[in-house]
């Protein structure tokens, strides 16, 4: 029922190394006009070979911010805004800029009150353990540490300020674990009882849901927080990633599986989050909702039919394209002559962005949003489109797609060419799997300790001296 994830951000990942990939970066050419969809013949650009220079630390280093008299500099706001800008997508405005900078002075007081009280307790983080959990994260987004720190780099950001945040993550969930070691504990009973409550319920619907949620500390606070949640969805309706503003933002224990809170039943939450969910499709996103300690964003990732639905296949079954389709194509530009290895790295690349216009609600919204963050990439709406009008290898990558589906990257004269169908998609109908016993135990244990941390961290704020300048 509850699983982690540590995605780093999911369209940073599949998009931003195309400009970064290798030695020779993609060009930054974005005015082309697109070659006809059966004839892909678009000159192929020199490489742009110069490297941009490392930035060095700003020497600008005020003070932000006084937390228990310990200070946060300008520093650390500018570097943790950078990381926020690079991994979360969201775009690059003052207007954006300026939600973020108190968002971030925000976490970044939080994050020094978690870390003095690890300290208080004697809890410590090792360089080793922030490697292993990096590389977690490395290893999930298919990525080097020498990508994301070129990634990092062109945002401005120094990989110590990335390991920084990570440690803070490993030192707070430690907080937690041993403030509250023997507090809770899981017993058969309960497991018992959950599964007997999961069986009756399986004839509910049920939701694998992710979370933003952000305290109420004070009830004088309420319409300010409010108005940070609403900043906040609007930053992801800009395209920013829910998983990395969770990681960012939320103030829940789950921040560090990306908001995941794995799957609940119809009835299980809190009336107010129920109903929300109870009324959104898979992939829908959830405005502000006032519940118990303060507002929560939910994201539902899958909707489970109850077990008893008759369920039919949504989903036609497709005998060839249909005469006309509506289309839009991704092009990955190349150099002349492009190594084995450049090739091999472009094409990962080609992959993953495949796979992220694949998993996104609407494949040709996001696919149109690439080649603002991906200079290297180019996007052409070819809207509706003959299927005898293509050439045979665009027809032979989209005989493979189903509706509102993502063809195969393939090469062409023009460079890596990805074609997007841009039906709408049928969502198909799922019944609900029953959890083992280890699932249960730890969504039960998922839900006790959240709910103690966040009134861990209420505490540690509520007795904290902090001033903003």
């Amino acid at each position: 029922m509850h699983s982690k994830n540590r995605t780093l951000t999911g369209l940073m990942t599949a998009v931003a190394f195309v400009a970064f990939a290798g030695a020779q970066p993609l060009q930054r050419e974005a005015r082309a006009e697109p070659a006809p969809a059966s004839t892909p013949t678009v000159a192929a650009p020199a490489p742009d070979t110069a490297k941009a220079k490392p930035k060095r630390p700003h020497e600008e280093n005020g003070i932000v911010a006084l937390v228990n008299d310990k200070p946060i500099t300008s520093y650390e706001l500018k570097q943790r805004m950078n990381l926020v800008m690079v991994t979360t997508h969201v775009p690059d405005n003052p207007e954006i800029k300026k939600k973020i900078r108190d968002q971030v002075i925000e976490q970044l007081e939080t994050e020094i009150l978690q870390r003095d009280e690890a300290a208080k307790n004697d809890i410590t983080v090792s360089s080793v353990e922030v490697d292993k959990y990096m590389q977690g994260i490395l290893d999930d987004n298919h990525m080097t540490k020498e990508q994301l720190s070129d990634v990092l780099g062109k945002g401005g950001v120094q990989i110590a300020t990335f390991r920084a945040q990570l440690a803070a993550q490993i030192l707070w969930q430690k907080a937690v674990n041993e403030h509250y070691a023997g507090r809770v504990t899981i017993s058969p009973e309960a497991i018992d009882s959950e599964m007997s409550r999961i069986k009756e319920s399986i004839n509910k619907a049920h939701f694998t849901v992710s979370e933003i949620f952000l305290a109420v500390d004070n009830p004088d606070l309420d319409e300010k927080v409010k108005k940070k949640a609403e900043d906040l969805v609007a930053q992801l309706k800009s395209g920013a990633q829910f998983p990395e503003i969770a990681r960012q933002f939320s103030q829940s224990p789950s921040a560090a599986q990306g908001g995941d809170i794995g799957t609940v039943y119809d009835g299980q939450l809190a009336p107010e989050l129920n109903t929300a969910l109870t009324k959104m499709a898979t992939g829908e996103m959830s405005a502000p909702i006032r519940s118990i300690g303060g507002y929560y964003v939910l994201a539902l990732r899958q909707r489970f039919e109850p077990s008893n639905a008759t369920i039919e296949d949504l989903k036609p079954e497709q005998k060839g394209l249909p005469a006309v389709v509506p289309l839009g194509r991704l092009l990955l530009r190349l150099p002349p002559k492009p190594s084995a290895e450049y090739m091999d790295k472009v094409a990962q690349i080609a992959k993953q962005i495949q796979m992220a216009v694949e998993n996104a609600p609407a494949g040709c919204d996001l696919a149109a949003k690439i080649p603002a963050q991906a200079p290297g990439v180019l996007f052409f709406p070819l809207g509706q489109t003959k299927v005898a009008d293509l050439n045979e290898n665009v027809r032979k990558a989209l005989d493979k797609t189903e509706i509102g589906g993502v063809a195969e990257p393939f090469r062409s004269d023009a460079g890596i060419e990805i074609f997007v169908r841009c039906e709408a998609r049928i969502v198909k109908k799922l019944k609900f799997p029953v959890p083992t016993r280890d699932q249960v135990e730890n969504q039960l244990f998922s839900e006790q300790i959240s709910a103690l941390a966040r009134r861990y961290q209420r505490d540690l704020r509520r007795s904290a001296n902090i001033e903003v300048r």
